[in-house]
């Protein structure tokens, strides 16, 4: 043995040893691996791989790995009632600081449809991360070449227009085509809505292949095939053409008096330590701060919507009682 260890007596190499540690530990974590300390982070994903909360759980977590902020967040799926069968683990997960869960307007929608015990009130606000327009998406052999010709052939016999959405009734695709029926005259009532439990995952083939005449979707998770021109969008839902489709007109261009926004966030089990918070919260700050991630925001088509605290957890109260009503006024709940 060499060095200062070697020239220490036995008696005094362990001291010497506790200090060398003690004075490491004093100096911090790692440079550029602020959140090394919760290398066991876990994201659950309360629906199938593929879809929009999928995808965001697992970019998210490949950039905080790539960029040293957190090494080796796990992300997994628990899949089931539109993430009612995620909220109430999350929920059954009391005092877990090490797990949270990726979920969104879904989420809310499908625990208020199933009048579940868990709801996201009994979670830990963590993070809102992005939002996402709507999109009014067909077939590229479709006959509808523009949101007026869908709509027309829709107010004229709503049976025969068949909308898939890739969320459960009560998710954002639900509540888009809804709203979306409201606005040009038709009962709710009368819409012929499929859905797609994942997103685009499950929703892709079966727009592919012309089984719906529109898909009523975020378009995150089709733009490659947007872009490849297999699917034509109509209409987007934001309130001004998005960057990601800069060509493809809103609804209210076009005469048709809706905006709808789908966005997704971060919340962890009740109880969690203010330490076990703030892991999260920092970890996530330093997420959004990446050009890796704003470069992620422009690829899918995401909007940054970052908020955390009473600012998110407001959003969230007020998110969860708007979707409530309305799906009491459909009768959904």
């Amino acid at each position: 043995m060499g060095g200062t260890a070697a020239r220490l007596p036995r008696a005094l190499l362990a001291v010497w040893a506790a200090l060398v540690l003690t004075a490491a530990a004093a100096c911090g974590p790692w440079p550029g691996t602020a959140a090394r300390p919760g290398a066991d982070l876990r994201i659950m994903v309360p629906n199938i791989p593929g879809g929009g909360y999928d995808t965001t759980a697992r970019t998210a977590a490949k950039v905080m790995k790539d960029t040293g902020i957190a090494p080796d967040v796990q992300v997994f799926n628990l899949p089931g009632a539109g993430g009612v069968v995620g909220l109430q683990r999350i929920v059954d997960e009391r005092g877990n600081g090490r797990l949270a869960m990726q979920m969104g307007l879904g989420v809310l929608g499908a625990s208020s449809v199933s009048g579940a015990r868990a709801t996201v009130a009994h979670t830990t606000p963590i993070a809102r991360l992005v939002e996402e327009p709507g999109a009014v998406v067909v077939p590229r052999n479709s006959p509808y070449r523009t949101i007026g010709e869908l709509v027309a052939a829709w107010q004229k016999d709503p049976a025969r227009v068949t909308v898939g959405g890739g969320s459960s009734p009560g998710g954002p695709d639900h509540l888009m085509s809804m709203q979306l029926a409201q606005a040009v005259g038709i009962d709710p009532r009368r819409v012929r809505y499929k859905s797609y439990d994942g997103g685009g995952g499950e929703l892709l083939p079966v727009l592919l292949d012309g089984r719906l005449t529109f898909g009523a979707s975020g378009f995150g998770e089709l733009l490659g095939q947007i872009r490849a021109g297999q699917l034509r969008v109509l209409a987007v839902t934001s309130d001004r053409p998005a960057p990601a489709l800069a060509d493809v007109p809103t609804l209210r261009s076009q005469g048709i008096d809706l905006v709808f926004t789908n966005w997704r966030g971060i919340v962890a089990p009740p109880g969690i330590s203010a330490d076990d918070r703030r892991t999260w919260v920092e970890a996530l700050s330093a997420l959004r701060r990446t050009r890796a991630w704003k470069a992620e925001l422009a690829k899918h088509g995401w909007i940054d919507a970052f908020a955390t605290g009473e600012e998110y957890a407001a959003f969230l109260d007020a998110q969860s009682r708007a979707v409530a009503r309305f799906l009491a006024g459909l009768g959904a709940a």
